[in-house]
């Protein structure tokens, strides 16, 4: 078991990676798209309302084919309780950062937007959330990666 959380958490690490720190970084004007960004950040709200109340199976229903055929749901579903349960009921999550980009490190070309958000959770005072929706085979918005620092 503990090989394969280890694997699952190096694949949600390497899918929601971004060069020089994504924080910080500049917009180029190729890559800014207002419309996937909000179309994307609210998918990932979504997402994050079935990993917040532990719907975990239904979380990974709902990820990216890619994500899918790189995690399977056991190990996503063990990794959620072994990582993100212990932190506790999210007290609060600002968002604090969105960026468009057609390429990942790890992941296809594509459309992603890699989301961040300040947030609170009952045992950890302070971390950040990031989530990485791409645009999936069927057009809709679907999360491949996430990962808490």
């Amino acid at each position: 078991m503990k090989k394969s959380l280890n694997i699952t958490l190096a694949i949600l690490l390497i899918l929601t990676a971004f060069p020089g720190g994504c924080k910080h970084k500049e917009k180029t004007p190729s890559q800014s798209n207002p419309q996937a960004e909000k179309i994307a950040t609210e998918a990932a709200a979504n997402w994050l309302e079935l990993v917040d109340s532990e719907q975990y199976d239904q979380s990974w229903q709902q990820t990216a084919t890619f994500f899918q055929s790189a995690v399977k749901n056991d190990d996503w579903q063990q990794s959620l309780q072994a990582f993100r349960k212990p932190l506790g009921k999210i007290v609060s999550r600002k968002l604090i950062f969105t960026h468009y980009t057609t390429s990942a490190p790890g992941a296809p070309d594509g459309q992603y937007v890699i989301i961040q958000y300040d947030s609170t959770f009952e045992n950890k005072k302070s971390a950040v959330e990031t989530v990485t929706p791409m645009l999936d085979k069927d057009g809709k918005w679907k999360v491949s990666g996430y990962y808490i620092r």
